[in-house]
């Protein structure tokens, strides 16, 4: 399925909210969530220490996508340790405030859209995948968010990122 591929695919390489301090908590920055390089994700929480995957920098080309264009996802990163069969990702898809899909998904049988397979060996590791966009992608504000676990319940690590669609020209443009 492309749209598996594509959310698992920014997931392995898936709008944060603004936190508001109480006494004794301090603002989180939205900056501080930011996956570094040149796409629109952000990481789910402020505390990513104890994930298995540390993300270094996910390019995305065209930034923003576009309807109809091929998008290319380019991933670094390093996995803790090593990610086997039975792990998965409790995946949402929100279009506007409506829910299309919650789901949990077989990462091991996922990757394999971005061409990975388990076990995920400990290690650096590099993905580079090209999806085709479809042209009639409905106009409209999507959110994306995959949360990610080994089989045993050890946090890997979550994504969540927020496109919009453009009614005009069906290209894509983020919100952040």
């Amino acid at each position: 399925m492309r749209l598996s591929a594509i959310i698992l695919a920014l997931a392995a390489s898936v709008s944060a909210r603004t936190l508001i301090p109480r006494e004794g908590q301090t603002l989180v920055s939205r900056d501080d969530l930011d996956v570094p390089g040149q796409n629109p994700l952000k990481f789910c929480e402020a505390n990513r220490g104890t994930d298995i995957i540390t993300i270094e920098e996910v390019i995305l080309t065209p930034n923003p996508p576009e309807a109809g264009t091929t998008l290319v996802i380019e991933a670094t990163g390093t996995v803790k340790e090593t990610i086997l069969d039975g792990a998965y990702v409790n995946l949402e898809v929100k279009y506007g405030y409506i829910r299309l899909l919650k789901t949990t998904a077989d990462l091991c049988k996922e990757i394999q859209n971005v061409d990975l397979e388990c076990p995920i060996e400990k290690g650096k590791i590099s993905i580079t995948k090209a999806v085709d966009l479809p042209k009639e992608i409905p106009p409209g504000k999507y959110t994306v968010q995959a949360d990610v676990y080994t089989k045993d319940d050890k946090h890997i690590t979550c994504l969540t990122a927020t496109v919009t669609f453009d009614r005009r020209s069906l290209g894509g443009m983020f919100d952040l």
